[in-house]
């Protein structure tokens, strides 16, 4: 995958990651309007499940205000090599 520092994150909540993420490939080749569709934000390397979707949301707004170097350790712990993990969510 590429460099993190060059890669732009996305940071969103949904209830069904594998329609959000085919939602994000086809705008990137396709529509481009969407945040996701210009920047080509096309691959999972970080992700949480709540079970609430309230706490959800809380924490998407949380993550939305960190630092670039913040986000970036956060995907590093979780995902060291930022591999793609598109095909690992159900």
């Amino acid at each position: 995958m590429a460099n993190e520092y060059r890669t732009t994150l996305y940071i969103g909540m949904t209830n069904n990651i594998q329609r959000r993420i085919a939602q994000h490939y086809f705008d990137s080749q396709n529509v481009k309007k969407s945040f996701a569709g210009k920047y080509n934000c096309i691959y999972l390397v970080y992700y949480v499940c709540y079970d609430n979707p309230k706490e959800a949301i809380a924490k998407e707004k949380e993550l939305k205000k960190w630092r670039r170097d913040k986000k970036n350790i956060l995907i590093s712990e979780f995902n060291p090599k930022w591999e793609s993990l598109n095909n690992q969510v159900v």
